[in-house]
């Protein structure tokens, strides 16, 4: 009689795992797991990706706090502080006592004509391997006011006197350290410059004082400037009508702010383009009297809104513009290395995906024994692909990195494709179809 062991052997022998039983469920499972692995790596590249992105962003930060940033223009304005005095009585009799009282008033004269010609000549620089866009602005302004712009006011009090210091042109700039040069000359006199604008609100920039025997007739000024900065370059449309001319050899222009230009012509060795516009579109004079700052090339204008000092609430100002409207340009870098490969990455399951599944009917068809390993190395070639166009770019153009990435991938593939599908011809194939 069989003993109890042997009388078992058999029913154990013969028993099969689920995966042994459904060989195709087994696989399936395998390769979800191939995938899910692969996408991990992707995402860790992606992760690369981002990395380089911010360091670029590091680099722009560093040049622009060396050199300059971006700039804005606003201006020219003539300006010029005046008090007004008055006296009060208080009390009566013996306690009766008269007392000064005062304040202070910022006269604001806009141009009513403002034309503006300027030529930008690209400069890059470098942080390490970064490359960054910066800019030499050399314009002329000209701008005209009519006969008596910024006389001294009417006084508001009945005793009232006002006394005013001399008037004096200002133009601001977003970044004065980017100030090279700056030149004024009014009714064909060169004037002094010095620094600051003498106005809180836009405290960057250069003044000159006028003479004020020069206010008794129609003025005209023309500002001479040299000036550099980093990245984009706008402009604020101060003036009842404003006529803007620029031209630069950066061939990828991106027209930006509350205003496009009326004409422009872009072309290989770079733009032209101007803008003509009339204070009746603009709320940028009634912006710059409230002393708002003035608008990024991508922030939109809306109603001013501020804290009270008593109940901290918001408190929203109908009819005042939060910012000064502006129109300009950024020097954008189209090809830019890290976007590129970002937008790439973004495609990479789809390509294992369907590498996997061409491999999947090479296998079916041909009667073929691929292991999920196998998928993995496979799958893991296409991820280095990624990985190395990233390292790429960063010294070739983009253009030529993908083409070396694709073809050491291509040639690696096709390569391993012939042990894998166990014949040279199909190798070629399956590395030739990888390529396209």
């Amino acid at each position: 009689m069989a003993s109890p062991a042997l009388r078992t052997l058999p029913s154990f022998v013969t028993r099969r795992s689920a995966a042994m039983r459904f060989p195709m469920v087994g696989k399936a499972l395998a390769l979800s797991g191939v995938v899910v692995a692969l996408v991990c790596g992707l995402n860790s590249v992606d992760g690369v990706v981002a990395e380089r992105q911010q360091r670029q962003q590091e680099a722009e930060h560093s040049v622009a706090d060396s050199l300059a940033s971006r700039q804005t223009l606003i201006g020219p304005v003539l300006r010029r502080q005046c008090t007004e005095r008055w006296l009060v009585e208080q009390g009566e009799g013996k306690d009766r006592k008269v007392l000064t009282e005062a304040r202070d008033v910022s006269l604001n004269a806009l141009p009513t004509r403002l034309d503006v010609k300027g030529s930008a000549a690209m400069e890059a620089r470098y942080r390490g391997i970064f490359k960054i866009q910066g800019y030499d602005l050399k314009a002329t302004v000209q701008a005209q006011w009519p006969a008596g712009a910024a006389r001294p006011p009417a006084p508001r009090q009945v005793q009232g006197e006002v006394t005013c210091g001399a008037p004096f042109l200002m133009m601001a700039v977003s970044d004065g350290r980017g100030i090279r040069v700056a030149r004024v000359e009014v009714a064909g006199r060169g004037l002094p410059v010095a620094a600051g604008t003498r106005h809180k609100a836009y405290a960057r920039g250069f003044h000159a004082e006028v003479p004020e025997a020069l206010l008794a007739q129609a003025l005209a000024a023309e500002l001479t400037l040299d000036l550099v900065g980093t990245q984009s370059l706008a402009m604020a449309p101060l003036g009842d009508h404003n006529v803007v001319e620029l031209a630069s050899d950066w061939p990828h222009p991106s027209f930006a702010g509350h205003f496009l230009p009326v004409e422009r012509t872009v072309g290989d060795k770079g733009f032209q383009a101007q803008w003509q516009l009339s204070a009746l579109a603009t709320s940028a004079q009634q912006a710059f009297d409230a002393g708002v700052s003035a608008c990024g090339l991508l922030e939109r204008a809306g109603d001013r809104v501020s804290t009270d000092p008593q109940t901290g609430q918001s408190v929203r100002h109908e009819g005042v513009p939060s910012c000064v409207e502006t129109f300009g340009v950024s020097f954008m870098d189209p090809v830019n290395p890290y976007v590129l490969s970002d937008r790439a990455i973004k495609y990479g399951l789809l390509f294992i995906v369907l590498t996997f599944v061409f491999v999947g009917l090479v296998e079916v068809m041909r009667r073929l024994r691929v292991h999920p390993i196998q998928y993995l190395l496979v799958g893991s070639a296409l991820t280095v692909f990624f990985l190395l166009l990233v390292s790429l770019t960063e010294h070739v153009a983009f253009d030529v990195a993908y083409l070396v990435a694709s073809a050491a991938c291509t040639v690696l593939l096709a390569f391993y494709g012939t042990y894998v599908l166990q014949g040279l011809g199909r190798g070629v194939g399956f590395g030739a179809c990888i390529g396209l």
